[in-house]
């Protein structure tokens, strides 16, 4: 591969998923390095005055700050755009900065927009309380319902926000429908994908507008960095997002963009062989009449909808037991996988969203999203699925199941 191979479109559009996962994105500079560099400056130096100008006007291409790009970042984001079969994508300095630039940088006071009830508490925590600040009208719907959505628009109504699969009740969005009603509307559609990521599920191939990362999850994959990303048109992410991000300095850390390439290069193996893994867990807890929230499974009420639009069931899912002490009983039992809020990771995690990811909504607020008190959410790694399936068996005979 040549030195700007991966940035050239006219070539890594032909390429298939897994080798843009490995290479799509990469410049290599004069030194001929086979791994990305990492530029940790926060500045350039120009060869004239002129150059710098034209820079700054948009006439020549380069680096002018690293707030607004930098040679490592900007390699992170075309790779990202390419999995996910984007025109352009900016990376943020983490999840919640990528959701709330992405709802921010196009939303003013007077604008409405409509969110599944279903979410990552800290998105609930922006649509229900920092957006109403600035006086940008929210309404709240069950996504899973296609009339719910219709049934919102306003004629102020500028936003549809919601995840699919959703955290940590697995709601799954019919986003061919979603998408096409926005359209149809003049409505934009904001998707967190985090859970799937481009390699298991591709909104924009269903007409989504803009798709909202926390690239610090499976995409990264190891527990490692922080670093979010949103994926769009060039038109919203030059013309929309970037006046937002550049004078408002969300950015990520080249360092952190770095950490994230060398993860996507193994993301199709991995997500792949994890999905392969939590199907196989989540039959065993099925199996053993545990009340299981996995779209992979037949017994899931959006099932259909959910293998229309992804290409496998990703390594989360979340099953409910009888209330918090059960909960916690079965999670205080295991002794492989970690008690942990994060996902995404290569080590098996399992946390109790109602007390940590969902605990800020409140009590009502939780009920209103689906999160019991008897919750739990798993996050499947790489470990053999056989020792997983024992620390499993483990905590279920610890309540007396």
């Amino acid at each position: 591969m040549k030195r700007t191979t991966g940035q050239d479109r006219s070539i890594t559009s032909k390429w298939r998923a897994a080798t843009r996962a490995v290479r799509a994105g990469t410049w290599r500079s004069e030194q001929g390095e086979t791994s990305e560099a990492l530029f940790v400056n926060s500045g350039f130096s120009y060869d004239s005055a002129e150059q710098v100008a034209a820079r700054f006007q948009g006439e020549e291409p380069g680096p002018v700050y690293s707030r607004f790009q930098n040679p490592t970042t900007a390699m992170l984001e075309e790779r990202i755009a390419m999995i996910e079969g984007a025109e352009a994508c900016r990376t943020q300095a983490s999840g919640m900065a990528a959701m709330t630039s992405a709802l921010l940088c196009q939303l003013s006071a007077g604008d409405h927009i409509v969110a599944g009830r279903a979410a990552f508490g800290s998105c609930r925590w922006i649509v229900d309380n920092l957006l109403p600040r600035f006086g940008i009208e929210k309404t709240i719907v069950d996504a899973r319902d296609n009339a719910a959505w219709e049934a919102a628009i306003r004629p102020n109504t500028k936003v549809f926000f919601f995840e699919t699969p959703a955290n940590p009740t697995m709601d799954i969005v019919d986003l061919e429908f979603v998408c096409g009603l926005a359209k149809s509307k003049g409505i934009t559609t904001v998707v967190d994908n985090a859970f799937a990521t481009g390699a298991l599920q591709r909104p924009i191939e269903f007409g989504a507008d803009v798709v909202a990362y926390s690239a610090t999850k499976l995409m990264e994959g190891q527990g490692r960095v922080l670093l979010g990303a949103i994926c769009g048109t060039a038109e919203f992410i030059n013309d929309v997002l970037m006046p937002f991000q550049r004078n408002t300095g969300p950015i990520a850390a080249p360092f952190n963009a770095w950490v994230v390439l060398k993860g996507l290069e193994t993301l199709p193996l991995r997500a792949k062989a994890q999905s392969a893994s939590a199907m196989e867990v989540a039959r065993f807890l099925e199996g053993r009449g545990v009340q299981m929230l996995h779209p992979g499974l037949e017994s899931h009420p959006q099932h259909a909808v959910a293998a229309k639009q992804m290409d496998a069931f990703g390594n989360i899912f979340s099953f409910n037991l009888k209330d918090r002490a059960e909960a916690f009983a079965m999670l205080n039992a295991f002794e492989l996988i970690d008690i942990s809020n994060n996902i995404g990771d290569a080590k098996s995690l399992a946390c109790h969203p109602a007390s940590t990811t969902h605990n800020n909504m409140g009590p009502e607020g939780r009920a209103e999203a689906g999160v019991g008190e008897g919750m739990i959410r798993m996050n499947v790694g790489l470990e053999d699925v056989q020792d997983l399936i024992e620390d499993l068996d483990r905590g279920l005979r610890a309540i007396g199941r």
